[in-house]
């Protein structure tokens, strides 16, 4: 149990750490606006996660209380989907492009807004909480949904910090990433492997 969720905190801090469009997002918000418009935009992005926390644990916690196959159908497609992501990370450019250029002016509350809906409206988001989540279900006795909202509720909490450190970091991260072009490169390696032992994972 105790292996298992510390092999998804794992997972998720790297994860978080992985250039994507939402811890960009957070960075150019804090670099332009300023630490607390990043940590509104990262409330937002956490608290969507809630959403799609819900819907997995009460839709696949009741596939598996009908088919024991089906549910493993769900693995294995999670598996190919993180193998194909990590294809993906592979075949893109390393370069960590932070476009700061006309970025409007918001409120915190329409950063907050705009962070929440960005998140439960990407289907992208559905689909990896799907792939991810259900190999790292830890206990045979433990109700589903609850597991379900364990390791969302964990995902939302390491992530959370994350976002923020990268928000409260803002300007010293960005001169990094301008100043180290190999960042981009350690950090798009590190992602294709970690979705790669992710999929094996699951897989066994």
């Amino acid at each position: 149990m105790i292996e298992t969720l510390l092999s998804f905190a794992i997972a998720t801090v790297i994860l978080a750490l992985s250039p994507g469009p939402d811890n960009i997002f957070v960075l150019t918000q804090s670099i332009v606006n300023g630490r607390k418009y990043g940590l509104a935009t990262v409330l937002g992005l956490i608290s969507g996660c809630l959403v799609h926390t819900t819907l997995l644990a009460f839709g696949v916690s009741a596939i598996i209380k009908e088919s024991e196959t089906l549910f493993t159908a769900i693995k294995f497609f999670g598996a190919i989907y993180l193998l194909y992501l990590a294809f993906k990370v592979y075949k893109s450019d390393a370069t960590i492009s932070l476009s700061e250029e006309s970025i409007p002016k918001k409120t915190t509350k329409q950063l907050f807004k705009q962070g929440f809906i960005m998140n439960v409206l990407n289907p992208k988001v559905s689909i990896f909480f799907l792939a991810f989540f259900p190999g790292f279900l830890f206990s045979k006795t433990l109700n589903t949904v609850i597991q379900f909202y364990v390791l969302g509720l964990l995902f939302m909490f390491i992530s959370g910090i994350i976002f923020s450190m990268i928000a409260m970091l803002a300007g010293s991260i960005s001169e990094n990433i301008k100043s180290n072009n190999k960042i981009g490169y350690y950090l798009k390696w590190t992602q294709v492997i970690v979705f790669i032992l992710i999929a094996i994972f699951i897989l066994i």
